[in-house]
């Protein structure tokens, strides 16, 4: 039990482990746990329009494929460009202490391989995660996210998430929430003058 309260420990490190690639973009902060649960949901999106692939693996992969970072840190394309991580060890060092440290290690192998149909829809997800927090800080203002799009979407493996990042790019970020001009934004009511608890104000 020691040992696995030591792994959850280690996967806590992920939201204090800062993506470093945004320090390159010009704006924009995130956590490796904020980008691997966000991969995670895409994953499941992707998996949900794909047939014949395990919906949980991919969620799982989606998951798990960051878990390294908390002892290596993330490098970015700049960083690895002369930095040399040993992420296998990493892996095998975690896996040594786990009860479940042979499927961890496994999991892990098949991200990176990317040889199973679940594996390449995880990548996508991974990359169409970026695609989104590109979007979002290019509807800031940031003028270099359209320059980072297009290779973003080169590594991208399949066409359904092809088509998602093409959405993605032409969707308004803030179009969820925001997508009436009622009174609603002026009043907190309808136009009736009722809100969301019923009462007339």
């Amino acid at each position: 039990m020691k040992n696995l309260a030591n792994f959850l420990f280690e996967v806590g490190m992920l939201k204090r482990t800062p993506r470093s690639g945004f320090q390159f973009l010009g704006s924009g902060a995130q956590s490796v746990a904020e980008h691997s649960f966000r991969t995670a949901m895409i994953g499941y999106t992707l998996a949900q329009l794909s047939e014949g692939v395990d919906c949980g693996r991919v969620v799982m992969l989606c998951l798990f494929h960051d878990v390294p970072e908390a002892r290596i840190g993330d490098l970015n394309y700049v960083n690895k460009k002369y930095v040399q991580a040993d992420e296998q060890k990493a892996i095998d060092d975690l896996a040594a202490t786990l009860p479940f440290g042979e499927q961890y290690k496994q999991t892990l192998g098949e991200f990176v391989d990317k040889e199973t149909p679940e594996a390449c829809l995880a990548h996508d997800a991974d990359q169409l995660e970026m695609i989104l927090a590109l979007k979002e800080y290019k509807d800031l203002g940031n003028r270099y996210a359209d320059e980072w799009y297009p290779f973003a979407v080169r590594r991208l493996q399949t066409d359904v998430a092809r088509e998602l990042a093409e959405a993605i790019w032409t969707t308004d970020s803030s179009r969820w929430w925001f997508d009436d001009n009622s009174d609603w934004w002026v009043h907190g009511k309808n136009a009736k003058g009722v809100d969301d608890s019923g009462q007339k104000c």
